[in-house]
């Protein structure tokens, strides 16, 4: 059992197949006429979203609810933490309501940690922290390659853009090498983390050769929200070098293309691209609500409280 999804560095591979293989029960659900399990009915699921989100914050809402619990939302502007109160003690506060779980999201790297260790009771969702990983999207863009491809095991996958910034790169990498996925990444040198080699993944330098023979493209945005530098000399000269466009896309194996989003067209992809048909970009919201019921229904199963009935 799953007691907390900090990272994937905490997932065994048949861990993290067992959500996968859990979600097309949650897909399931959205089409009933009254789209709702009864799973986590009694529970309090609370969403600790600390840093701007729409897909993210969205789809853990509603996975929430399909599932009947009881969501608390926490605001970080109209709380305490606007008032100058430190993360420690927001925590410690949460920690006397007795959460059942808390899905959260920070800048800061860590953050999910910081709460399992002060919130004992709860179980905790990494919903993204900093630079370091964001598991349930890794969870998902698998979901979606799989369920497009038939497979993980062997699919080539190239992921291209802001490595240096993205929490999506640092769990996919390791969640993609860990089911047994290719992965090769390719952006500007600046923009480049290193000892990829520790993650199995390939790093390359010209984004023509990281793209020849892909059967799965991932887009990542330039994170300038958390540069305090000059990584690139412009958004065109960007584009021009590293834009994922139809010209490109063709040296691929017909490659089904995925974006965590927010997507800014015209930097690192084409329109085109975002809405043609080897796009999977709107299947990944989609999938992402049932992902993230899977998650949470998963590490309920692993609390004293678990429902005899539960599955």
């Amino acid at each position: 059992r799953v007691r907390h999804l900090l990272g994937i560095r905490g997932l065994t591979p048949e861990e993290a197949l067992g959500i996968l293989d859990e979600a097309p029960r949650y897909q399931d659900v959205a089409n009933q006429p009254v789209p709702r399990v009864p799973i986590l009915m009694g529970r309090t699921v609370t969403h600790l979203f600390m840093e701007p989100s729409t897909r993210t914050q969205a789809s853990f809402q509603l996975a929430a609810k399909r599932l009947s619990a009881e969501p608390l939302a926490f605001v970080p502007k109209f709380s305490s933490l606007s008032k100058g109160e430190t993360f420690l003690d927001t925590a410690r506060t949460l920690a006397s309501m007795a959460p059942d779980i808390v899905v959260v999201r920070s800048r800061e790297s860590g953050a999910s940690h910081v709460l399992a260790r002060e919130i004992p009771t709860a179980q905790i969702v990494n919903a993204g922290d900093g630079i370091s990983e964001h598991p349930t999207q890794a969870l998902l863009d698998a979901f979606t390659i799989r369920e497009r491809l038939g497979r993980i095991a062997g699919v080539r996958v190239t992921i291209i853009g802001d490595l240096l910034h993205s929490r999506v790169f640092r769990s996919n990498a390791r969640l993609l090498t860990m089911l047994g996925a290719e992965v090769r990444c390719c952006g500007p040198p600046t923009l480049v983390p290193p000892g990829l080699d520790r993650l199995g993944v390939r790093s390359l330098l010209h984004i023509a050769e990281a793209l020849e023979g892909a059967e799965a493209v991932m887009v990542l945005r330039i994170q300038h929200e958390r540069m305090h530098a000059s990584y690139i000399p412009t958004e065109r000269e960007y584009y021009r070098e590293f834009g994922v466009t139809s010209e490109r896309l063709a040296l691929t194996d017909s490659a089904i293309v995925l974006h965590p989003g927010p997507l800014n067209r015209g930097v690192e992809i084409s329109s085109e691209v975002a809405d043609g048909p080897q796009s999977v970009i709107l299947d990944q919201v989609r999938n992402g609500v049932a992902v993230r019921m899977a998650v949470l229904a998963e590490i309920a199963r692993s609390s004293p409280r678990s429902h005899k009935t539960d599955g």
